[in-house]
């Protein structure tokens, strides 16, 4: 099929209010707080998708799946779902705010587990055979006393239970680290007061506790806990999801620069044992400069023009966008071999720069889209006043910098949403 060029003039476009949820704390309901997020899907966005663009016992996708939004809202409105992420540190997490757990029972494992804690003998952990990156982040103090709740964790003998609790665990990482608490980015605070892990571990897991109560009563009052909820360890760009069995898929895709979730996540990863070179690890990921293609072509004309520019600026840089299209038309491929006929493709994406060069996603995406056999029903721009994601940058080359830099500038702070319908049925 021919490329067809959509022409929508995105920077003209009205913010839709109906869809920027000023003030809206949703991130705090159900599961969605078990775990700090960078760039996590605001609740209340899939919500008002789910409900006006699925029907209860539809199938719902999110490719992307993240820290896994798009499934527990899917579960507590009563469709089923499947979600993807090619990340380990995601699926866990998703594994866990999924996963509804009886609280008497969660009840009883944590309180053996706290006994447990009593028996801790720093002396045991000094020397412990972990990845020797953590020495930079963790003091030797703290780091003997999470090796030995991530030892305890792994002996227990639920697995719903030992994911809780590894959820729990990954969360007070940064925490618990020299990690700059306030910062996405690695980087060290030489003055940071580092609480006990014992103490805050307990603290975060009786957090989670709560709200994984409130999640099962909800959904055993709705009869939704057989719900079909599933997370998978898998690529965007081909699934092993049937074709032609999706409704609808709800997703927001990766910015360009998505291979800097490797290092958002290594703490994690390096503990969980996830990975053991943070380079390898990040080769993986959509859009990457390691990605198979170094070419410089693209069958949209605004995805040209911006490949274009960028080799004015950095060679090294438009190899990585040109990437990031190519594989975004594979998920777009791959999309529609999903879908089932007229199921809508809901997909949240948001524009950025990169070496002084506005780098269009959406309207990159939207030509994408179109050019696979979608048919654009709505394109809705939005403000992000809530969305958690790294939004300062150099301006120069585009990447994660502090706010006093004199390069430096916000980024991401409107978004577009891309509704588009499967009309090209039956392929695969």
């Amino acid at each position: 099929m021919e490329q067809q060029t959509v022409y929508v003039s995105f920077d003209e476009k009205e913010v839709n209010p109906d869809w920027s949820f000023k003030n809206v704390r949703s991130v705090e309901q159900w599961t969605h707080g078990y775990h700090r997020y960078p760039a996590k899907f605001l609740p209340n966005l899939v919500k008002k998708l789910i409900e006006e663009y699925t029907k209860e016992d539809d199938l719902v996708a999110d490719l992307f799946a993240g820290c896994g939004t798009t499934l527990v809202e899917a579960r507590v409105h009563g469709r089923r779902s499947v979600g993807v992420d090619i990340n380990p540190v995601a699926e866990l997490i998703t594994k866990a705010k999924i996963c509804p757990i009886w609280p008497e029972k969660l009840e009883e494992y944590y309180d053996s587990f706290v006994m447990v804690i009593e028996d801790f003998r720093e002396e045991d952990f000094l020397v412990i055979p972990v990845h020797k990156r953590l020495d930079y982040w963790f003091k030797k103090e703290q780091k003997a006393q999470i090796a030995y709740l991530y030892k305890k964790i792994l002996m227990l003998d639920d697995e719903e239970i030992k994911t809780f609790m590894l959820v729990s665990l990954s969360h007070i990482l940064k925490n618990c680290s020299r990690w700059l608490q306030t910062s996405t980015k690695p980087q060290v605070d030489p003055n940071k007061v580092i609480p006990d892990p014992f103490i805050i571990f307990q603290s975060h897991t009786r957090q989670m506790m709560k709200k994984n109560k409130e999640y099962y009563e909800y959904l055993d009052d709705k009869k939704y806990l057989d719900v079909s909820c599933e997370i998978k360890l898998g690529d965007a760009r081909k699934t092993d999801i049937p074709s032609n069995s999706v409704e609808a898929i709800i997703t927001s895709p990766p910015y360009v620069t998505s291979y800097e979730y490797a290092d958002i996540h290594q703490l994690t990863a390096y503990w969980f044992e996830y990975l053991t070179d943070l380079v390898g690890f990040r080769k993986n990921f959509i859009g990457t400069f390691f990605s198979y293609n170094v070419e410089t072509n693209f069958s949209s004309a605004i995805g040209q023009k911006i490949i274009d520019d960028l080799l004015l600026k950095d060679k090294r840089t438009a190899k990585e966008v040109a990437n990031y299209f190519r594989d975004m038309d594979k998920v777009a491929k791959e999309m529609q071999r999903i879908l089932k006929e007229e199921g809508y493709a809901c997909l949240v994406i948001g524009n950025t720069t990169l070496r002084n060069v506005k780098i269009r996603s959406a309207e990159v995406l939207t030509d994408i889209l179109v050019s696979n056999g979608f048919e654009m029903v709505e394109i809705i721009k939005r403000s992000i006043p809530n969305k958690l994601i790294p939004t300062i940058r150099d301006k120069d080359s585009g990447r994660f910098t502090k706010l006093n830099s004199i390069n430096s500038k916000l980024v991401y702070p409107e978004e577009y949403i891309l509704i588009a319908k499967n009309s090209k049925y039956g392929n695969s």
